[in-house]
């Protein structure tokens, strides 16, 4: 047996609802994502015309468009970082989305997760545009140890991360999930705490 739960108080249900203010930075996250997505084409467009212009030149020297195509991938990268945040957000405060369930995007834990993932290939991407380059291997060299450096912190954050949704987890698995549910199916935004009272009257241990 359990308290019947209190209806919800104006102002909870107010802070529930402000949760829609979260919709100015989705629109404007992914109209970044767009932009970049649309960057990142017309990169590619250009890229792949130089090369025909290139071998149509008689010139083969792959360094130059390698660098460059490079470049588009980092770009595209840099997109789905945004689109990924964008849907992410969406998905964690206005309704859940089976593209974010199939991307592994639940929690806020997550979606750090998997934006640290992507940074991380953006910085090996970036080193690896340094390196094909190679003017300077000094300066290579001292690129590649502070990406180093920046790599092995986000990967320590990455491990601490997923070490606290685990035991997030571990103490109370069907509470997020109840919580989810009442939300967003039964428009419920204030908390109920149920308190199990035994039959014969007494206190539970």
């Amino acid at each position: 047996m359990s308290n019947p739960s209190k209806p919800p108080t104006p102002f909870s249900r107010a802070i529930g609802q402000s949760r829609f203010i979260v919709l100015l930075a989705v629109i404007s996250v992914l109209l970044v994502a767009i932009a970049l997505f649309l960057l990142g084409v017309l990169q590619a467009l250009a890229g792949i015309w130089g090369a025909v212009h290139a071998v149509a030149s008689g010139q083969f020297a792959a360094t130059a468009l390698t660098i460059q195509f490079l470049e588009i991938v980092s770009t595209m990268l840099k997109a789905v970082v945004f689109y990924i945040i964008g849907v992410g957000l969406y998905s964690l405060f206005i309704a859940p989305l089976n593209l974010t369930v199939s991307l592994g995007v639940e929690t806020l834990n997550d979606l750090e997760d998997k934006i640290v993932s992507v940074v991380i290939v953006i910085l090996a991407v970036t080193f690896l545009e340094h390196f094909v380059h190679w003017d300077e291997p000094l300066q290579t060299l001292e690129f590649g140890a502070a990406l180093a450096l920046v790599v092995g912190s986000l990967v320590f954050f990455q491990r601490y991360s997923h070490q606290a949704k685990e035991a997030q987890q571990d103490r109370a698995p069907a509470v997020t999930a109840r919580a989810r549910q009442q939300l967003f199916e039964e428009d419920t935004e204030q908390q109920s705490i149920p308190v199990d009272v035994p039959e014969d009257g007494q206190n539970p241990s």
